[in-house]
């Protein structure tokens, strides 16, 4: 089963330039997802839909056929879709486009959903037939069934039914509704045009790219409706019923500095959890340079919390993806040298301190030192704006296994002698907390603590599986 991973959504209604406004917004949402694109258009009833692998400015070519103008309508909704290893394909990319009885529906996901699997294999069993490996799709068949389509809120029931991380856009002929799951894992926000056009998006940078003026966040447990009507909201779980539990990796590394998710700045979020690293983890040092760009911010604080210099040791290649989403090791490998060259004057003869946002498998980071080392840099100190990573995520976050995970396998000693560095130093879970505007509680710390807000075990025992099979199937689920 393919897991869902960090994506990025766009939707907007009622616009004569609704598709151009999706590509421009999806395209500043590039970051979140470079392995696929796909816009899907609908005039008020019919959908259209075009979907290709690779980056938004391959997918959607200008020239003699362009597929903006033929996909021209005004409403659409945009996507762009990170995966693991071995779920390259087409037929992964989104939106996915289906018809039930009730009519045509698109679909954008981002984020995991734990009992995807579990629910895949009954209503396989009860001979539904998957165009995808991918988690979205069981939703439209959850969608389909008979006694899903009869209740009061047909989609809000449905959404009761997952469990995980999840924001999804769904575009139905006549309107899009926006939801996010009850803990509010994942970012999404609404936003208004100049023209008065309502629009949702994964970050604010997508508001900012077509000049639109952010409103506030999908909250946890709302579903948002975009329809000829303007905006309208409702709950499919009671308020307050649920502690929210937002990943503050989002804050550390997939956002866009620009961005403004869970309420604050990335650039101003990242720049305290440099000064809290520079408290935890002073050093005597020459020059403080950050690994571009996640780790730029952070650098920053340091630089000005410890009054070391600040220069740029690394210049990044614009033209090389992210290398943390890459899908296969050989390809990170690669994309490192590609992406990062160093500025030897910068480095040369120093005590360097390195400021990195993230350390998860170490190979990467290992490279860059070696590179640092061949530059002449006299010392090299890492510093790692996040705590370190030990366990694995289920919520939408390509940590897959406790092996790959560098400070699970390693003590602070080890860590040091594996990257070939003069010292280490992690911000601590509380200097990381201490520096968001929410309570602790609000946030998933999960890839640190091991502590899942959503229990994993839950869908894997027999009493789940009994529960689902009574919930779910007390008749026959209907073909898509």
């Amino acid at each position: 089963m393919d897991k869902k991973e960090n994506c990025g959504l766009f939707g907007i209604f009622g616009d004569a330039e609704a598709v151009e406004k999706t590509f421009f917004a999806i395209h500043s949402l590039q970051h979140r997802g470079q392995e696929s694109a796909g816009i899907a258009t609908s005039n008020g009833n019919s959908i259209s839909c075009h979907t290709g692998m690779g980056q938004v400015s391959r997918v959607f070519r200008t020239g003699h056929n362009n597929m903006l103008e033929q996909l021209k309508n005004p409403i659409a909704i945009g996507h762009v879709r990170y995966s693991t290893t071995g779920s390259r394909s087409i037929a992964n990319a989104q939106p996915i486009v289906s018809e039930y009885s009730r009519g045509q529906v698109a679909v954008a996901h981002n984020g995991n959903l734990i009992n995807a699997s579990l629910l895949r294999d009954e209503y396989e069993a009860y001979g539904h037939i998957f165009k995808t490996t991918n988690d979205t799709e069981i939703i439209i068949h959850l969608l389909a069934k008979p006694s899903h389509i009869t209740k009061p809120d047909p989609l809000g029931h449905v959404l009761n039914h997952l469990q995980g991380a999840y924001c999804l856009l769904f575009l139905f002929p006549d309107r899009i509704e926006a939801a996010r799951d009850p803990y509010g894992i994942r970012p999404l926000c609404i936003g208004k045009t100049k023209e008065g056009v309502y629009c949702v998006a994964s970050e604010t940078c997508a508001f900012a790219a077509i000049e639109a003026e952010y409103i506030r966040d999908v909250a946890p447990g709302e579903i948002v409706t975009l329809d000829e009507r303007g905006i309208s909201s409702r709950f499919f779980v009671k308020q307050g019923s649920v502690t929210p539990a937002h990943c503050i990796f989002e804050h550390v590394y997939f956002a866009k500095q620009s961005s403004n998710i869970f309420g604050e700045n990335v650039h101003e979020f990242r720049k305290r959890l440099g000064a809290q690293t520079a408290r935890e983890h002073p050093v005597e040092a020459d020059v403080v340079i950050p690994v571009p760009d996640s780790g730029t911010s952070a650098a920053v604080g340091y630089s000005h919390e410890s009054g070391i210099p600040f220069d740029m040791g690394f210049i990044r290649s614009h033209y090389i993806g992210r290398t943390f989403i890459s899908p296969e090791q050989s390809l990170r490998d690669l994309a490192v040298k590609l992406k990062l060259a160093v500025v030897a004057d910068v480095v040369r003869g120093k005590r360097v301190v390195v400021v990195d946002d993230s350390i998860v498998r170490g190979t990467t980071t290992r490279g860059k030192i070696k590179v640092l080392r061949q530059a002449g840099a006299k010392e090299i100190h890492i510093r790692v704006s996040c705590p370190p990573v030990k366990f694995p995520c289920f919520y939408g976050v390509d940590f897959p296994t406790k092996e790959e995970l560098l400070a699970n396998n390693k003590n602070m000693r080890q860590i040091k002698e594996f990257l070939d560095a003069d010292s280490v130093g992690y911000i601590s879970l509380e200097g990381m907390l201490s520096c968001a505007s929410f309570p602790k509680e609000h946030y998933c710390t999960a890839c640190w603590t091991g502590n899942y807000r959503i229990p994993i075990q839950t869908v894997v025992n027999k009493f789940t599986m009994e529960r689902y099979q009574m919930q779910l199937f007390d008749e026959e689920p209907a073909q898509l």
